[in-house]
């Protein structure tokens, strides 16, 4: 049984080096927090890929030595790839390892202890930073995450979380953003809207912007968009070949990355629509939330399209309908149903499989020329009639099968307690998407999300390859797209050459197909590093998905839990099974190791460290075995850029010596260096730094 001793480790150097807003909690009972003396942010795009490099610089003013917890408010869109943090004149780099991140936080509840979970929001990134910070001393975290942005008919948003007014009233030093853009798509237009830019440029495809403040509240987020040209609709892509040494895994050594956004014919009539809108009136969808559930469900009965047809099914302990069975979009209708959403107020339990039980026949009636589209909001756990997910999923599916329609399910979660595992596979498992929301998000993201969904390009698409070079791409199945919206593609391919890819579909009741063609590299591009991070974590999202439909604890599951986080380890993004730590530690939750497994073997380090331009690297073996032994050496990116191999034969120390040199022959750069020593059963690893 294997046992990884050393995690992998992440370092984003080849970012810039830049400072921004994460908070040091000192106790979050009390509100006592490291002062944030500045924030700078980084941010480099390639085609609406973002890398952002965030760092904070803080200052312990409690009085005191100190130890804390650092944290940043992460969206579920963003996926940390590296942290790092600087205290009494050296560099520290995390490491990732196989557990879930520890959300506890120093000190207990309270007001205060509410302000900081307000500004962290629903997913924040946790570290515990072990080295205590002397009074009156600075410590700076270096964040790098990476973030598909989100596009709607040629806009492209980024938002950065600058608001510190919930953690500090207190002037900062300085609050500095840059912005890159590198885009194939002509740039119209870069803006700034949150403040006033100190310089920007823009020449068509490169584009930039950079704003500072000094001593000023950080009391605004930083809100950048930028407009790409709608006359250039199609299929961009990106993609990179590795050698061998920085495969991080067995698989291709080829990743791309394409955006596609197909240009319907401007003549085609817009596609009549069956909607029914699923509305949770249980109790705790009272105050707030259902006023602003009642808001979204007029705004989309006001923005039907004539030819289109409705319904409304509200619950809580049961469940009722507007009218029974859809009706046309009418002047009528739609006055009649604008009154009818009025009237629906919160109370009693949650009934969801009875809503679907309402809602799903009168689809009977309906066709497959039709969009069939159900959107479904609630935002707590089902209380009566069917409550086990499993349960609730297979009814919904039953129903579907009568009905003998196919149908698009979207649905909304609101609040930190509603199913999202229920959600979730309701919408992967009928051609829609879900989304969770915060409790002052729901009218909102619910009316902008109408929009994106009333003209669509291709239903139920597909997706193929010619020459057959390409392999695991994601997501899948595909989602359907419409006007407006874009698809992005990660997958791997194994080798060089143009691929036609082609989009087929469904649309306006007609069979829809869209050709183009993907040039694919042959070499790396250093560009384009963040590829095989962003391949990973679409096959995350993927495994996900199916990890959630399956009983917990069941062998199914603990399988893609272990495949998701070999890819965590290997490609070094952040997962709900893994987390950052200062120190690695065992890979119990893969092995379940018994205790003593790790006898017989003693990795000793490596000597000189520092070192330049070579080094060796030593471990004992205290067993009477005989095997080869594999020591990979990594960059700080967690990229194998040189493979070792060394005899063991009998008890004894044995010595691997590395002369600096990578794969390619080439003399290693200065920078962190960490290397695992593979012993077929064990897995021991170290670090090491190389100083010219």
């Amino acid at each position: 049984m294997r046992q990884l001793v050393l995690s992998i480790v992440l370092l984003s150097s080849f970012y810039s080096n830049v400072v921004a807003n994460g908070v040091c909690v000192v106790n979050a009972e009390t509100g006592t927090y490291f002062r944030l003396l500045s924030t700078h942010v980084d941010v480099v795009v390639e085609n609406q890929v973002a890398i952002i490099t965030a760092s904070q610089t803080f200052k312990n003013e409690t009085g005191s030595s100190q130890n804390y917890k650092y944290a940043f408010p992460l969206t579920e869109e963003e996926s940390a790839i590296g942290l790092r943090w600087f205290v009494g004149g050296v560099w520290n780099e995390a490491v990732i390892e196989p557990s879930p991140q520890d959300t506890t936080l120093p000190g207990g509840g309270g007001d205060s202890n509410y302000q900081l979970e307000a500004y962290l929001g629903e997913t924040p990134l946790f570290f515990e930073i072990e080295d205590p910070v002397a009074n009156d001393s600075v410590v700076v975290v270096e964040l790098s995450y990476v973030n598909l942005l989100q596009y709607e008919n040629g806009n492209v948003y980024f938002s950065y979380p600058n608001d510190y007014s919930l953690i500090q009233s207190a002037y900062l030093d300085a609050q500095e953003i840059s912005f890159t853009l590198n885009s194939v798509r002509s740039i119209d237009d870069l803006v700034l809207s949150s403040h006033s830019a100190d310089s920007s440029s823009n020449d068509g495809h490169l584009a930039y912007l950079e704003c500072s403040e000094w001593e000023t509240p950080a009391s605004q987020d930083f809100e950048i968009q930028y407009m790409l040209s709608l006359d250039e609709l199609g299929l961009f892509g990106l993609s990179t070949f590795l050698p061998d040494s920085l495969v991080p895994d067995q698989g291709d050594h080829g990743f791309f990355v394409f955006v596609a956004e197909p240009d319907p014919e401007n003549d085609t009539d817009v596609i009549n629509k069956v909607f029914t809108l699923i509305i949770d009136r249980s109790g705790s969808m009272g105050g707030n939330k259902i006023i602003q559930a009642r808001n979204a469900a007029t705004f989309i009965i006001n923005n039907l399209n004539q030819g289109d047809r409705f319904n409304i099914v509200d619950f809580s302990s049961d469940a009722t309908e507007f009218r029974a069975g859809h009706v046309d979009f009418t002047p009528t209708n739609q006055e009649a149903a604008v009154q009818y959403i009025a009237g629906i107020n919160a109370g009693g339990g949650t009934n969801i499989s009875e809503s679907f039980g309402v809602a799903i026949p009168d689809f009977a009636a309906a066709n497959d020329s039709t969009a069939n589209i159900i959107i479904f909001f609630t935002d707590g756990q089902a209380t009566q009639g069917i409550t086990e997910t499993q349960g609730i999923l297979n009814h919904v599916d039953q129903l579907t099968q009568t009905a003998e329609t196919e149908l698009m399910i979207f649905s909304f979660g609101i609040g930190e307690y509603a199913n999202e595992q229920l959600l979730t596979i309701l919408a992967a498992s009928n051609n829609g998407l879900a989304e969770f929301l915060g409790n002052d998000e729901v009218e909102d993201r619910i009316t902008a999300f109408y929009l994106r969904i009333r003209n669509p390009v291709l239903l139920n698409t597909s997706m193929s390859f010619s020459p057959d070079v390409i392999a695991e791409a994601f997501p899948s199945p595909l989602p359907s797209l419409y006007q407006g919206q874009q698809m992005i593609v990660a997958g791997r391919f194994n080798q060089a050459s143009t691929v036609d890819i082609t989009l087929e579909g469904e649309a306006f009741g007609q069979p829809v197909s869209y050709s183009y063609g993907l040039p694919l590299s042959d070499s790396a591009n250093v560009s384009y590093q963040f590829l095989p991070k962003i391949w990973a974590k679409k096959k995350i999202e993927n495994l996900l998905i199916q990890f959630y439909s399956l009983p917990e604890g069941s062998p199914e599951a603990e399988s893609l839990r272990n495949e998701i986080i070999t890819l965590s380890l290997n490609f070094g993004v952040i997962t709900p099974f893994t987390s950052f730590v200062s120190n690695p530690t065992s890979f119990d939750e893969i092995a379940d190791s018994e205790p003593g497994e790790l006898q017989g073997f003693e990795l000793i380090g490596n000597y000189p460290n520092p070192f330049n331009p070579s080094t060796t690297i030593m471990f004992r073996v205290e067993s009477d075995v005989n095997r080869i032994a594999t020591v990979k050496i990594y960059n700080a990116l967690g990229q194998v850029v040189k493979i070792l191999y060394t005899s063991i034969s009998s008890p004894g120390i044995y010595e691997v010596h590395w002369d600096g040199r990578l794969e390619n022959g080439q003399l290693a750069p200065s920078g962190s260096y960490f290397y695992l020593v593979d012993f077929g059963d064990t897995i021991l690893g170290g670090k090491m730094t190389l100083l010219k």
